[in-house]
């Protein structure tokens, strides 16, 4: 930049052209008028505008020139007047005839300056002005420091003289005490200002303890302080090793995660020590990926570390891109000062935000609770009070809360006041189970818990009173325990019903039971009698699968359906179920009795059991459930059940229930027999335990009769089958599945099967 373009300043009445002795004839007294011209102003810019016009005036130029050195930027600066607009020039301190006079230190006549090659003439071109002469001079402290340069352009009595160079020696010389003075004033002041506003900053974010805002407010004031584009606080997260913030001014990412050890912030926050990048992408250090990201451009980066009162790390300060340069020594300080002073207030806002987190998750799992809980100070007045609190109390929170526990627990709900009062003397918990108490004019079945409160001083600080609603789940073991024996219906509630009585596949025992000629009874009874006998019969059923830890499935009509082993298995269920069966049998017969005494009919039943996988489960629509077992299993169940009738059985078993037997039992195979709707054969059991001596006499004997009949019969030999069964019936005549065998025998001979027959009978009805 050409020095002739620099500055304008030129008196408003130019100085007549004097001769040189005559300028310079009394230089102590131009001194002394120059030096009191200056003093009246306090304000530097002022009084670089008066030496300015001084020195042109004394010199007999048409422009001059005051440039002063900035040790922050290292450049030389000028503020000058043109018309009403102040402006600012700046210059790199080495370029020029200014900046080889600054450097070196040397006064400088040039009668020619584009002669020179230290003169840049590009000025000159661009605003039409021609320098043809340059009287130059560093401006000096007493101690020998070189703070500017002094410039007078274009010599209005021709060219400068060595006496106008010294002149301006001179002035500069004097000037330079005055303006030092000056600076350091003006420094002063503006570090009085910047300590002010730094203070008012310190204040006011200390004040603020929500970490969100307080970061915002953190960010908005570096970037301020320092004049930079971006500014991010990182904190680190210490269960995931990340270094995170909330906000980062400028960018539309409002949460930002990094590595705690990765990049400029993971290197500051893992050796603690501040890192200066005038130029980012000079620094192997830098990661350009986020720039490529979001479009952004990073100059230049300060980081620095924020530590706690104890010299903890807790994060790092990164600032981007300082407005005018990189970022100096003094900008360094100010921000180590300022994080310094924040970081209380940071860790205070980031424990405050750990407290508000947790209040928020307590208070969450406290309405989330079905129990109510209530909380009392330690004058025993309610402090807290949950929704299922308010709910089972049946009372609004703004009534119970600030109430006194005396008055409110009253009356039949005195002895929970009692609780309280003794659990607040004793500092013991306090335990109640199915205790009743009355809320809203309703007595509710309660579970009770009280348990004093402390610190960790063990102050009293009052008492906690958990109360659990337990009515419901009374009145569904109440109803639980028609289906099933009460002990299974407590288990399942204390298992938890919705797991239990969930979906799922289990192995279990599944019984059916159907009346005999259910539809003639209920002909000769009509409807009120048949209920009636109905009600008597199946409570003396219901009793007997209860007794062996059955469940009632369901009544279907007349008939009966009970599962063993689910919901909640046991390692005999098979033998329950059998055992169950021959219970049922024995009931029925002394039922049968009672009915004849009355002069009523008794009846006959059949029993089907079958084990096997099932799949159990609520099963319905979302207006009607029902918790039952389906599958396989049951089907077979249900058709053993049906073919009672054609054995003339009580109990028939299937070959997978007999061989899950534990006990001992008397039985004996009646078949193999392909159900319908299925292709492979189950061997089928007679329970003969159900029979008295009188119903079925020679029990033992007509078992083995049968069973070698059985033998001859798969073996193709019929007739001599024909007569074991004979001889079974003559032993019983009632044994109808001995005259069963003799009726297929005889069809067999006279019909013979294929040589693939292997005595398997295919039951064609259901």
């Amino acid at each position: 930049m050409a020095e002739g373009s620099i500055t304008e300043l030129v008196p408003a009445e130019p100085m007549p052209a004097l001769p040189d002795h005559e300028r310079h004839s009394n230089v102590p007294q131009t001194l002394l008028e120059i030096s009191n011209r200056i003093a009246t102003f306090r304000s530097l810019d002022q009084q670089l505008i008066v030496l300015v016009d001084a020195l042109a005036e004394a010199l007999g130029a048409e422009r001059g020139t005051l440039f002063l050195y900035d040790t922050v930027n290292d450049e030389l600066y000028s503020h000058v007047a043109q018309g009403n607009i102040n402006r600012e020039i700046r210059l790199e301190r080495d370029k020029g005839i200014a900046g080889y006079v600054f450097t070196s230190g040397e006064s400088v006549l040039i009668d020619d300056p584009y002669s020179d090659p230290r003169f840049d003439a590009s000025v000159d071109q661009a605003t039409g002005f021609r320098t043809r002469n340059i009287c130059c001079a560093p401006v000096r402290t007493l101690d020998g420091e070189t703070i500017g340069v002094a410039q007078a352009l274009n010599s209005r009595h021709g060219t400068f003289t060595q006496a106008d160079l010294r002149l301006l020696e001179a002035i500069s010389q004097q000037a330079s005490i005055t303006i030092q003075n000056t600076i350091y004033m003006q420094r002063m002041e503006d570090a009085r200002a910047q300590e002010a506003d730094f203070l008012n900053i310190v204040a006011g974010v200390a004040s603020e303890i929500n970490l969100g805002p307080l970061l915002q407010m953190i960010i908005n004031a570096i970037t301020t302080l320092l004049e930079a584009d971006r500014t991010s606080l990182f904190l680190n997260d210490e269960k995931t090793q990340e270094l995170f913030t909330h906000i980062g001014q400028g960018l539309e990412t409002s949460t930002i995660r990094i590595p705690n050890s990765v990049g400029i912030a993971g290197t500051v926050f893992t050796s603690g020590k501040t890192v200066n990048i005038p130029h980012a992408y000079a620094d192997l250090r830098f990661n350009p990926s986020f720039d490529k990201q979001t479009g952004y451009f990073t100059r230049s980066i300060l980081c620095v570390p924020v530590a706690n009162k104890e010299g903890k790390i807790i994060g790092v300060t990164q600032v981007l891109n300082k407005r005018g340069g990189p970022f100096s020594a003094e900008d360094e300080a100010r921000l180590k000062a300022f994080t310094s002073q924040i970081s209380m207030a940071l860790e205070n806002a980031k424990l405050f935000s750990d407290v508000q987190a947790m209040k928020n998750y307590n208070e969450s799992m406290l309405e989330s609770m079905s129990s109510a809980v209530l909380t009392f100070d330690d004058e025993l007045k309610v402090v807290t009070c949950n929704s299922a609190g308010t709910r089972i109390m049946k009372i609004a929170e703004e009534e119970i809360v600030g109430a006194d526990a005396e008055t409110f627990f009253s009356g039949e709900n005195s002895w929970i006041f009692e609780g309280l009062k003794d659990v607040a003397e004793n500092q013991d918990t306090m335990n109640v189970l199915d205790a009743s108490a009355e809320f809203g004019e309703e007595t509710l079945s309660i579970n009770l818990t009280i348990q004093p409160l402390t610190n960790d001083e063990e102050d009293n600080l009052g008492c906690m009173l958990m109360m659990e609603d337990i009515s419901s789940e009374k009145r569904v073991r109440s109803t639980m325990a028609r289906y099933m024996d009460a002990t299974v219906a407590d288990q399942l509630l204390k298992a938890g019903g919705t797991e239990i009585l969930g979906g799922a596949s289990s192995e279990a025992t599944v019984m059916f039971s159907d009346i005999r000629s259910f539809t003639t009874l209920s002909e000769e009874l009509g409807a009120q009698g048949i209920v009636s006998l109905l009600n008597d019969y199946f409570t003396e059923m219901v009793d007997c699968i209860a007794d062996e830890g059955g469940m009632l499935d369901k009544f279907i009509g007349d008939a009966i359906m009970a599962i063993f082993g689910t919901p909640l298995p046991h390692e005999d269920d098979p033998d329950r179920a059998v055992r169950s069966a021959i219970q049922m049998m024995q009931r029925l017969e002394a039922f049968n009795r009672r009915q004849e005494q009355n002069g009523k009919r008794g009846i006959s039943i059949g029993i089907g059991l079958n084990t096997g996988n099932v799949v159990s489960g609520n099963v319905g629509s979302p207006k009607r459930m029902d918790y039952t077992v389906i599958g396989d299993a049951v089907n077979l169940a249900a058709r053993l059940e049906s073919a009672t009738k054609q054995y003339g059985a009580h109990v028939l078993i299937s070959e997978f229930t007999y061989r899950g037997l534990r006990g001992t039992y008397r039985m004996r195979e009646v078949d193999r027999l392909v159900v319908k709707g299925k292709t492979e054969p189950v061997a089928i059991y007679e329970v003969m335990d159900v029979y008295g001596k009188e119903e079925f006499p020679n029990v033992v004997d007509v078992c083995n009769r049968f069973r070698d009949g059985l033998g001859l019969y798969r073996a193709r030999n019929w007739p001599e089958a024909i007569r074991e069964f004979e001889a079974a019936l003559k032993l019983h005549a009632g044994d109808k599945a001995s005259q069963l065998y003799i009726e297929r025998s005889q069809h067999l001979i006279a019909n013979p099967p294929s040589d693939e027959w292997d005595g398997v009978w295919i039951m064609e009805t259901k």
